[in-house]
């Protein structure tokens, strides 16, 4: 699963149309060029394959610039990468991060229940590797591998405890919400400001 394509798809789904420009200067004002290795050349790389894939429409209706739309199988895959994302912990922190990015996408209550998928794995993680370090004999010095995937795993485990109380309490408008960003071409309603075309 590639964290630039569910952003990528995320952010044409947000605006309901947005052009190359506008997706890569949200993700660089994000800082997804750090967390998520997120680049100008793989943000059109990543619009062109998706548009070849039938997940995006191109639109060339001003001169030099291509607008994009998600298309209906765009948005089931947009659903279906958001979704993989939040319920599977992954080791790298990139798809966890995407996935938060596009959290609001998502009904409440089908947030709340992926979250718990992935605090069971979380917590799955954890003992396996707890059960490793306590049983483990030779070499001695591997429990330290052992021991490091037992606390990332809790403190990631704790996290998503905290967001998981955080949305039950309310936290975040999200789909279906007033005031929430999660609905296809909902973002034009918010404040972003503009950006000049390429």
């Amino acid at each position: 699963m590639s964290a630039t394509r569910l952003l990528v798809l995320g952010i044409v789904r947000g605006y309901g149309r947005a052009h190359g420009y506008r997706v890569g200067n949200d993700l660089l004002s994000w800082g997804a060029d750090e967390w998520a290795n997120v680049k100008w050349g793989s943000i059109y790389h990543a619009l062109r394959s998706l548009t070849q894939a039938g997940f995006l429409l191109d639109h060339d209706d001003v001169p030099t610039r291509t607008d994009y739309e998600l298309t209906e199988r765009g948005e089931q895959e947009f659903m279906r990468l958001l979704r993989d994302a939040l319920r599977r912990p992954h080791p790298r922190p990139d798809l966890v991060g995407a996935a938060l990015a596009m959290l609001p996408s998502l009904p409440r209550a089908e947030a709340i229940a992926l979250l718990r998928e992935r605090l069971a794995a979380l917590e799955s993680a954890r003992d396996k590797a707890r059960a490793q370090v306590d049983g483990l004999v030779d070499p001695p010095h591997v429990r330290e591998l052992f021991g490091l995937w037992e606390q990332n795993s809790e403190s990631a485990a704790e996290w998503t405890r905290g967001l998981i109380g955080r949305l039950e309490a309310g936290a975040y408008p999200m789909a279906g919400e007033p005031g929430s960003p999660g609905m296809p071409g909902s973002w034009r309603e918010l404040q972003f400001p503009p950006y000049p075309p390429r």
